[in-house]
């Protein structure tokens, strides 16, 4: 627990000054946003979203691998893991592709089956000095307001993550 804290708070302090918070919290909902100015190629963003094993927290899978990760961005497209057992576990789905954003829809671990909405935007709207690539997750349902911490604590370490693979094209380190 202590290395993936200490882990965090690196890529945090590496990646710059992140925007990372609860926007909002009803009993049965929370929204969720993370955004940092970058220095990016906006056309890199849907390959290294979609390049899953170089960044996605190994921990974070029920396999313990990012490796058996995979994620179709067309529309319908599945955010799966490849089980032992050779089945894939459908993680979430590719609601929609646009030039600046992709919607999933992303009923992720304690998630799934608590929610009536579970849906993460991937944007990456122009700064003053570049691009703030954006991660903003609604999640609705009865009693779910009360996993806001949890969930902002796993989708911020992922956010940053993501960011290290997308600024520097290094994985983060585990």
């Amino acid at each position: 627990m202590l290395k993936a804290l200490i882990t965090a708070a690196s890529l945090a302090m590496a990646a710059g000054p992140a925007v990372a918070e609860v926007v909002s919290r009803t009993p049965d909902s929370f929204t969720l946003r993370y955004a940092v100015g970058a220095e990016i190629v906006p056309e890199d963003i849907p390959s290294s979203l979609a390049d899953l094993p170089g960044w996605w927290d190994p921990s974070h899978t029920y396999t313990g691998s990012a490796a058996n990760l995979s994620l179709d961005l067309a529309p319908g497209g599945c955010w799966c893991e490849k089980l032992a057992d050779g089945t894939n576990f459908d993680h979430g789905r590719t609601l929609s592709v646009a030039d600046d954003q992709i919607v999933f829809h992303a009923p992720f671990g304690p998630l799934r089956g608590k929610t009536t909405r579970a849906d993460l935007v991937v944007s990456w709207p122009a700064a003053n000095r570049g691009w703030t690539p954006t991660w903003t997750m609604t999640v609705e349902g009865p009693g779910v307001g009360a996993m806001a911490e949890g969930v902002d604590a796993v989708m911020g370490a992922g956010y940053q993550r993501w960011l290290t693979w997308l600024e520097r094209g290094e994985a983060p380190s585990d």
